[in-house]
């Protein structure tokens, strides 16, 4: 069966949640759009995180202060080869491999502890400053760097987390930076493997992921530099003046540092998936009830727009969003909403065991009447890729004879359709307002009179 956007956990159907879990599940076929941040290692209150930060600063040190002492090459290929982990699957790679720096940029970043004298003196004390200092750097090489360098944890890590939840380990060779011996060398361990490639995969807390890191080249450009260095910044300065200027006037940056040192108060990992406010969410549907079916002023695009935006939180955290996705069935664009089906709960147990349904496609249809077509679309797809269940949400309640085309759907082919309103969408609203009961019991409730209308 075809998956959309495939995770570890589904490949070998094992039904935790994202919510539930430690680490960021990985994707198999592309990357997850966050990056590990060594300040949030640095400010948690942990000791074993603040350890991990100071060796990745020490190790990074280290790779500089061998550069100096005339270990050129040596050091440069090192760097080369600790700036991509494609092993953890973190950034914007649609493959899940991305591209190692140049020897250009490698001899760039270390030149700086030659080049600026409290370096050479005393390295680094956050190493994501090499933002601030040279071109081509950002938040991608500072995570990837940052995981080389404790590869070795996030292994035992990885394994840990594996054991606790039965995903399976296999036998791999993964490379380590040993920096006793300031080479690499190639360990063998047990790590899950992707089923697309074989390539080792790096499970990653989610307590160190942002999205932006707390210390970047934006923040210190538009909050820190124009305001207090630059006063008469005329709009006309690009980003390598800024670098240069910061290489010979080193004490800035480490003003800009010692003041987002401070301000670490502020400093959060970024969840995976934030639900809308309740507020948001009335206001959202209250403006689906109000648009006009058809396609009249972009209502059939809103609308999807709106029910993507309401539906993703109202079902969180039962089942976490998978994509959104537009397909052209018969000469018409459809809008699907594709969800995990992680077993969380006693219905979607039931539809998982019944239908196959490893995820659920939820198909957007802002029409005045339902018409037999719309429910022949669905289930022309649901045939290739999803099992044998899916949803339609309309305008309008469904007129009984399209209604009892769902039930033959079901007696024939053993497929259930189940279609929901305006009425049940308001219903789920006011459920996720009054935290009394869950929104996905609406659908529950209305698979529930489905199978009643079936023949037994």
């Amino acid at each position: 069966m075809t998956i959309i956007r495939p995770r570890l956990n589904d490949f070998h159907r094992l039904p935790f949640l994202q919510e539930e879990v430690d680490f960021a599940i990985p994707f198999l076929d592309e990357d997850i759009p966050l990056y590990v941040d060594p300040f949030l290692l640095w400010k948690i209150n942990s000791q074993q995180d603040n350890s991990l930060h100071m060796s990745i600063v020490n190790l990074f040190n280290q790779l500089g202060n061998y550069y100096v002492k005339g270990k050129e090459d040596e050091s440069r290929n090192i760097l080369i080869e600790l700036s991509e982990c494609s092993e953890v699957g973190l950034g914007n790679s649609k493959t899940r491999k991305g591209k190692k720096i140049g020897v250009k940029t490698a001899g760039e970043i270390l030149n700086l502890f030659k080049a600026i004298p409290q370096l050479h003196n005393q390295g680094f004390q956050h190493f994501e400053e090499i933002q601030l200092l040279v071109d081509n750097v950002s938040k991608d090489r500072i995570s990837d760097i940052s995981c080389s360098l404790i590869k070795s944890f996030l292994i035992d890590y990885t394994i840990d987390q594996c054991l606790k939840l039965k995903i399976p380990l296999e036998k791999c060779s993964i490379p380590i930076y040993d920096y006793k011996s300031f080479k690499f060398k190639t360990e063998e361990t047990y790590l899950p493997l992707n089923p697309d490639n074989n390539q080792p995969i790096i499970l990653t807390p989610k307590r160190w992921l942002k999205y932006v890191p707390w210390i970047n080249y934006d923040d210190f450009f538009h909050n820190y530099y124009i305001k207090d260095v630059d006063k008469h910044y005329d709009g006309k300065l690009n980003r390598v003046e800024v670098l240069n200027f910061n290489r010979y006037n080193y004490n800035v940056v480490q003003s800009y540092i010692t003041l987002k040192e401070k301000e670490n108060k502020e400093l959060t990992n970024d969840p995976l998936f934030t639900q809308i406010p309740v507020l948001s969410s009335k206001r959202k549907i209250l403006s689906v009830l109000k648009l006009p079916t058809g396609k009249t002023d972009n209502a059939d695009r809103d609308y999807e727009d709106l029910m993507v935006q309401t539906m993703s939180s109202l079902l969180y955290p039962h089942l976490d969003f998978a994509k959104e996705q537009s397909r052209t069935d018969s000469g018409t664009q459809i809008r699907d909403l594709i969800f995990y089906n992680n077993r969380s709960f006693d219905f979607l147990s039931d539809i998982y065991d019944a239908y196959d349904s490893r995820q659920l496609v939820i198909e957007l249809k802002n029409v005045k009447t339902l018409e037999r077509e719309h429910i022949n679309q669905l289930n022309r797809y649901l045939t290739d890729s999803f099992g044998r269940f899916g949803i339609i949400f309309t305008r309008n309640k469904i007129p009984k004879n399209i209604y009892q085309n769902t039930i033959d759907l079901w007696s024939g082919q053993r497929r259930c359709i189940l279609v929901l309103d305006d009425n049940d969408l308001k219903l789920m609203g006011e459920v996720y307002e009054s935290k009394q009961r869950l929104p996905i019991e609406v659908i529950k409730r209305k698979y529930i009179e489905f199978t009643r209308s079936c023949p037994s």
